[in-house]
């Protein structure tokens, strides 16, 4: 069934305060999606970020962002005033998010909520906790005993609580009972405010791209609360950790330093950690992005305390026995494989016999030194195309940026001659939608013909990262139409 949709994060909405939520403008641009005939809204994990503020370093894989609570549905629901939330600097530059800002000032204002919320006894919220006991629980203890510890990661705590004994988790659990419950609170108002747009979007006949990191983060409630899940030695450090070998790229790789999974482990259990969070993406989402899906198949152990990749070696993963497990106990599910960057013939055949349709990026097609699966013309019909990604440049930029031998290509590809700048962006959005790939997903800055200044990410970079945020009434009327008609002209609506 071919289909089409954009990409754009749930923080890159416009909003009142600061950073997107889930707020009127949400659901504006569900109404901007059913206007243009798109069938998908995909965003990044939703998961609470940590320091750096990416997406895919979260606290848990579980929980949800409380950045994204929508303040105005509080202010409606009378658990704060509007005057409260004006007082508040969220910075002034409605383009980018100033995290520094938004940390001090949401959580301030999210405690106030919960003080007046009178919320503890209502049922809704009992079964809320009950519903999710299985990692909430640790969730609010562990961001609890953060904080008193100063912010610093779990292994660095006091050894009765770093490693669990039960007396020191009684002991906190009780000294701080109430802050543990205010985390629950607000992944409460989380869940309940995402459901909530969730339904909206798929009454408008909108399916919702959720995508999750293969990885976990180290300092996460995850780790901390279940180190038997990953690769840590006798005091809970890990062995080794996740990264990727040197390329074209870096000659030194990539050292990302999540643990890595002990799969035999898992493997022992049914892999029921895997059941529960794929169980619980798919209460979030219609169809799940799994991010590095390489990983699976093998993936790169790196020795823990190394400065950087050069000494990994590649591991076995657990291959197809993971998937066929997930498939007999969730059922079919609709999942994409990010399988971009090197691949074997073994991840080759690992996604051919999952089923899941893999990814195709038209910004990685046009290297005019080697043959390319990345060009439209090789596309099998399984697989969702998109112009570029969130760790890609924008069109625009990721053009003008281009070698002239392969612009070149490009031009002769592409038919480009004599085109305006304009013309040809849209040019590789129409490459997008007209390929034989069933879904095609477009980044909003490439509709909005955006430059440098509105990437998302820059890979092993830090500092000016998921910032980006889109301007109030950037899609005008027309363009929206233009969308609708390609949408059809394709086939896609």
């Amino acid at each position: 069934m071919r289909g089409s949709g954009m990409l754009l994060p749930v923080a890159s909405l416009p909003s009142k305060y600061g950073i997107g939520a889930f707020s009127k403008e949400a659901y504006e641009f569900v109404d901007l999606l059913a206007d243009a005939g798109q069938k998908y809204w995909q965003i990044l994990p939703l998961g609470p970020t940590s320091y750096g503020d990416s997406p895919y370093q979260s606290f848990s894989t579980f929980a949800g962002n409380p950045y994204f609570i929508d303040l105005e549905t509080l202010i409606q629901e009378g658990l704060l005033t509007q005057a409260e939330c004006e007082a508040c600097d969220f910075g002034d530059n409605p383009r980018y998010i100033d995290y520094g800002k938004i940390y001090q000032s949401r959580f301030a204002l999210l405690k106030k909520a919960y003080d007046r919320s009178k919320f503890q006894s209502r049922q809704e919220y009992l079964d809320f906790k009950k519903q999710n006991k299985d990692w909430l629980k640790n969730y609010g203890l562990y961001m609890a005993v953060k904080n008193h510890f100063g912010g610093v990661s779990w292994n660095q705590w006091d050894e009765d609580i770093r490693v669990r004994k039960p007396e020191a988790v009684e002991k906190y659990e009780d000294e701080f009972s109430q802050e543990i419950d205010f985390y629950s609170y607000l992944q409460y108002l989380f869940q309940k405010q995402w459901l909530k747009l969730k339904a909206y979007a798929n009454e408008k006949g909108i399916q919702i791209i959720g995508d999750i990191p293969i990885y976990v983060a180290f300092d996460s409630a995850d780790t901390w609360a279940d180190p038997e899940l990953f690769q840590f030695d006798e005091k809970n450090e890990p062995v080794a950790v996740a990264g990727c070998p040197p390329d074209g790229f870096s000659a030194t790789g990539q050292l990302w330093g999540n643990p890595l999974y002990r799969w035999d482990y898992h493997e022992q259990t049914g892999f029921a950690w895997w059941i529960r969070r794929i169980e619980h993406c798919f209460k979030l989402y219609d169809v799940v992005r799994v991010d590095h899906f390489r990983g699976f198949d093998e993936y790169y152990a790196i020795p823990y305390g190394d400065k950087t990749a050069e000494f990994g070696k590649w591991e076995q993963g657990p291959g197809l026995k993971l998937f066929d497990t997930l498939k007999e106990k969730l059922g079919d599910l609709p999942i994409i494989a990010e399988d971009l960057g090197f691949l074997t013939p073994s991840v080759l055949k690992l996604v051919k016999d999952t089923g899941y349709p893999g990814m195709k990026v038209l910004e990685f097609a046009f290297d005019s030194r080697e043959e390319s699966d990345y060009l439209p013309h090789t596309y099998p019909r399984n697989c969702v195309v998109y112009t570029g990604t969130h760790d890609n440049q924008t069109l625009k930029a990721w053009y003008q940026e281009m070698s002239e031998t392969d612009r070149k290509f490009a031009s002769d590809y592409m038919n480009l001659e004599g085109r305006s700048e304009e013309e040809i962006q849209m040019v590789f959005i129409r490459a997008a939608l007209s390929s034989v790939a069933d879904t095609a997903i477009i980044p909003v800055q490439d509709y909005l013909g955006l430059g440098a200044e509105a990437r998302i990410n820059t890979p092993s970079t830090l500092g000016d990262n998921w910032k980006w945020r889109m301007c109030k009434g950037e899609f005008t009327e027309e363009l929206v139409k233009q969308i609708r008609r390609m949408t059809k002209i394709y086939g896609r609506l």
